[in-house]
């Protein structure tokens, strides 16, 4: 069905992150991946370089964002634009929860800084 609740998603947990899986291959679509991620405070991430383009949206909290070496503070309403085989590192070091919705392409993977690749269950 192509139309989801806020409650309709799988849930995947990952370097202290969830990630709410809501569009998908393994729920319908062909082209596109899109899910809620949520972060818990003093969250740090692990860098990784991504094969295909990532678009974030800031839905709540102040999380940071290293893209390619350089560090920037989000806030609600902020849209980031990750190129593909750029590095990426997402951290939450406030003190309250952070959520974000992410957009890719199908088939998106990510290799991480000891060169070992994620093939991220949400983007199947």
């Amino acid at each position: 069905m192509p139309i989801r609740t806020s409650e309709d998603h799988y849930t995947h947990r990952m370097h202290g992150a969830q990630f709410h899986s809501y569009v998908a291959p393994s729920r319908g679509s062909r082209q596109l991946c899109a899910w809620r991620t949520e972060l818990e405070p003093g969250t740090t991430g692990a860098p990784h370089a991504v094969s295909h383009e990532e678009i974030f949206l800031v839905l709540a909290g102040s999380p940071s964002i290293t893209l390619e070496d350089k560090r920037i503070q989000l806030s609600a309403g902020d849209v980031v634009l990750v190129p593909e085989s750029a590095t990426v590192q997402l951290d939450n070091p406030g003190g309250s929860a952070a959520a974000l919705w992410v957009t890719t392409s199908v088939g998106l993977t990510a290799t991480t800084a000891d060169g070992g690749t994620i093939t991220p269950p949400w983007t199947r």
